[in-house]
Order: structure tokens, then sequence, then C-alpha cells
């Protein structure tokens, strides 16, 4: 890309990212400051019982995400050749791209009051069928969305294995749990504090699972009880100490994880399997079998309910609709530009990164190199609908917050998915830029005429796939809308989310389909650049 003030434009986008940030924490500051008495008074037993579930359902759900993801891992990587066998990892990334809002009906079409195995759940109990709310939805919502992902970075551990290793333990003769003990858990063991922090991240964080399947105040988690505190009760200051102690909790694990060694930023790609020099016994076979469709049961069922709920809703009517039309095009447009702008911050952190490493003369980076490769990354610390609610507070005294609903969703969303548009944009940049710099040098080759004839032929796919995985997770965000959302502004998952609160069930399942096939091809978009340009 061009180099014509890279590294102003880096500490821009840099700044960009640390002003909304730093905006959210002024408004709760301001109200701190103003209503001080009452923040401190909102730390009731109800706030302290709310935080103590919050922990429960992240431990209690990287566990059952986690441990099973080991088991499918290793029997996954032990059949290594079996027919199907790529199919079901290409089901398992479907839950990467299914906003939460989605998988939370899908569950709810399988185990909720009129789910399709609550007349079956009612016949072996005897007792009608309350449905799968509370901490158990939670759980159950949780591990669909990880335990595949946790599976795929576990497999991606036993994969890297050396195959000099699976050699020698054939030429041993070693058995299914020497196997185990001395190779798999090694390469297991090191990626388990990365795998089971980022799992552990994204349940404490969760806002649209538990809003669905909470099932009332005795299974809230702080991020909806903030949401709830100020859409429902207009209290900003109980909304300021839940906000306080969701980020203080959140910094806290974080800093505990990586005091234990967890690598935050892996990623779920896969390689190719290695070699196996083994068969697995029979009976090894056959319980590896259960295992994976065990796991395969999880993953499908409520995809396939969303499939089925989804194609029993009246269609027709919803797609003529101007409502569904509006929100329709308000998602499609705030996504699109929440993507462009992602996209475009992204660049600016990688290209102005790399040019301060071209220029290093010495190991170590500086503290602006380090702050435009990291510095991005801890927005993940900070939950959009914290933010939101921040800058919901700061706003609300000079402006109508809900006119600001088109910049809040653009701006966060944008910021949240740097994190994710770095993996796709930055190693092609580097790659280019190492190649080509010194050519371009000597040939004068700069500015617009080097974007146009050099960098963008190289780029333009890694571009396209941060652009479409961007889009594809603000176009299922539920976190800020619900905040900002209004009958003037409404998206799609605004949209379900009301169609939900007034029991058109039917409905709400036709708009998730919809909306899970938008996510779903812009997730495979992002594939198949990243795929060809492999």
């Amino acid at each position: 890309m061009a180099r014509v003030g890279t590294i102003p434009l880096g500490i821009a986008a840099l700044s960009f990212v640390a002003l909304l940030a730093g905006g959210a924490f002024l408004g709760l500051l301001i109200e701190g400051a103003r209503d001080w008495q009452g923040a401190l008074a909102a730390f009731d037993a109800y706030l302290f019982r709310v935080a103590r579930f919050t922990l429960l359902q992240a431990v209690l759900s990287t566990a059952v995400s986690v441990v099973p993801a080991i088991i499918v891992a290793r029997a996954l990587s032990r059949h290594p050749t079996f027919l199907g066998r790529s199919a079901l990892l290409r089901l398992f990334a479907v839950p990467l791209a299914l906003p939460a809002l989605v998988a939370a009906l899908g569950v709810l079409a399988l185990l909720g009051r009129a789910g399709y195995f609550a007349d079956l759940v009612a016949a072996l109990g005897g007792d009608r069928w309350p449905g799968i709310y509370g901490l158990s939805g939670i759980l159950v919502a949780h591990a669909f969305f990880n335990l595949p992902l946790a599976t795929r970075l576990f497999l991606q551990a036993l994969d890297a294995v050396p195959a000099d290793q699976w050699r020698l333990a054939g030429q041993l003769g070693m058995g299914a749990w020497p196997r185990f003990r001395f190779i798999e858990w090694p390469a297991i063991r090191a990626s388990l504090p990365g795998v089971a922090g980022l799992v552990f991240m994204l349940c404490i964080t969760s806002f649209t699972i538990v809003l669905m399947l909470g099932g009332g105040p005795a299974a809230t988690t702080l991020e909806v009880a903030i949401y709830q505190s100020l859409r429902f009760d207009f209290d900003p200051a109980r909304a300021l100490s839940l906000t306080v102690l969701q980020l203080a909790l959140t910094a806290a694990v974080l800093a505990m994880l990586f005091r234990l060694g967890a690598e935050m930023t892996s990623d779920a790609a896969l390689s190719v399997s290695a070699r196996r020099h083994a068969r697995p016994g029979s009976v090894e076979t056959v319980l590896n079998g259960l295992v994976v469709v065990l796991a395969l049961v999880l993953v499908a069922g409520p995809i396939a309910a969303i499939v089925a709920a989804g194609l029993q809703a009246d269609l027709s009517r919803l797609a003529g609709e101007a409502r569904v039309h509006q929100a329709l095009a308000t998602s499609l447009v705030l996504s699109a530009l929440a993507a462009l702008l992602c996209v475009a911050l992204t660049t600016m952190l990688v290209a102005a990164r790399q040019r301060l490493a071209s220029r290093r003369r010495h190991p170590d980076p500086s503290f602006l190199e380090k702050a435009l490769d990291g510095g991005a990354s801890l927005i993940l610390v900070v939950p959009p609908i914290v933010i939101g609610a921040g800058w919901f507070i700061l706003v609300r005294r000079f402006a109508d917050v809900f006119a600001l609903a088109p910049v809040m969703v653009v701006t966060v969303n944008a910021a949240m998915a740097i994190p994710f548009a770095v993996r796709a944009i930055r190693p092609a940049h580097d790659e280019a830029a190492a190649r080509h710099d010194r050519l371009c040098a000597q040939l004068g080759i700069a500015g617009f005429d080097r974007l146009r004839l050099v960098d963008w032929p190289v780029l333009r796919r890694p571009l396209l796939t941060g652009f479409a995985f961007a889009m594809a997770l603000s176009l299922g965000d539920l976190g800020v809308i619900a905040l900002f959302g209004s009958d003037a502004v409404q998206t799609l998952p605004y949209l379900l989310m009301q169609r939900m609160g007034s029991y058109r069930t039917a409905d709400a399942a036709g708009l998730a389909l919809i909306l899970a096939m938008l996510c779903f091809l812009l997730m495979m978009v992002a594939e198949a650049a990243g795929g060809r340009r492999r």
C-alpha cells in the first residue's frame, strides 16, 4: 500500500479505537462523579449474585466445551481418513458463521417448551416439559458454539505433532493409552491454556445467549444486567456499578490467563493431517465413532432445527413486509459500512506496524510498534455492551441517543472485528512488503501508483476476506443495537428479538433463517477468498 503518511495513519487508526473505548470510560466516570452515592449503593447483594453467576456459567461452559473437545479431537486425529471427515470439519465451522441469536433460537426450537423434543421429554418424564431455560440452556448453547471451535484448535495441535513421533510409536508397538500419554497429551496440554482461555473469555462476555436463554433474574450475567438497567429501569448508577464490576472481572481473568501462558490469538484453520503409522483397534474405533456421532448430533441438531423451523414460517409473507425490508436494508448498509471501516483501520494499523518494523535497527520493538501490534486487540477485553453503555450514558445529556444508533453500530462493530481482520490481512501485507519494498524504492514507485500496480493485486483477496468476515460479525450482532435500537432504526437481529418478545415465534424462526443464510454466505466468501490466496 502507499507509504506516504503510513505511520501517522496507523496512529490515527489506533487513536480511533482508543477514543471509542476511552469515550465509554469517560461517560462512566462522569456518571460516577455525578451520582457516586447511587453507584456505591448499587454494590448490593443482587449485584454480587449476578457476578457469581457470571463466573459460574463461564466456568461450567468452558468445562462442557473444552473437555469433550479433547476427546472429539483425539477421535478425529486417530482416524484421519474416514469417509465424511472433511464434511464433518466443515460442519464444525458453521457455528462460527452463525449469530448467537440464531443459535439460541435453534436450541429453543429443539428443546424449548414447544420444541421438537418437548413431547418426547414430557412422555419420558411424565410431566410437561418446561423448556431448557436458565443455566442448562446457556450451557447447551455455549457448547454448541465453542465445542467445535475448541475441537478444531486441539486437532490443529495434534496435526502439528512431527510424523517421526508417530512412526516411532508404531515401531515400538504403543497402544492407545501410551500414545495418548506420551504423544497426544503433551501436544494437547501445550495448547490447553490458550484454548480454555479463549473459550472462557467468549463465555464470560456472552450477552445474546444469556439474554435469550437465561430465564429470569436467577440466570442473569453482568452484561445482561447492564442492558436491563439502561433499557428497562433506566438506572445509570446501577449500570455504572455493573460495568465497573464487569471490566474488573474481565481484566482480572485476562491477567490470570496471561500469567498461565494462555495464547489468545490462535486460529481455527486446519492443516493437512499427518500420516498415522498404526491403526486403532476395533474397540477404540467403535468408541471413537460414538464420540464423533455425539458431537455431530450436538452441532447438527440446532442447525437442522433452525432450517426446519425457518422453512415452516410464512417466508413469502415475511418477504413482503415493509418492516422486514427496512430491517434487512438497514442491516446490510450498517454491516457493510462497519466492514469497510474495519478493513480501512486494520490496513492502517498493519501497514504502520510493518513500516516501523522495517525501520528498526535493534531486536526489541518500540512502544509504538507494540501498541500498533496488540493495542487494537485489547478492544476484545471491553465487551460491546460495555462500550455501548458508556456512550449511552455520555451522550444522553447532549443528544438523542437513539438517533445515534447507526453511528454506534458501525463504529463499535468495526472496532470489535479488527482483531479478526488482522489475521486475514497482516500475513499477506507483510509478505508483500518484504518482497516489494526495496524494489519499489529503487524504481521510485510510491503513492497511488504503488497501490494500483503492486499492492492491490496482492492484497485484494485478503481484504475481501477481512471485509466478508467483519460484515458477517456485524450483521448478526445484537449487543449495540439492543441498547440504541428503536422503531426508527431496526436491524434484522433487533426485529427478530422484537418478534420473540411478542411471542411471534414463527416469524422469528423465518427471520433467523434469513439472517443465518446471509451470514453463512458471507463466511463462505471469506473462506473462498482466503483459500484462493493460500
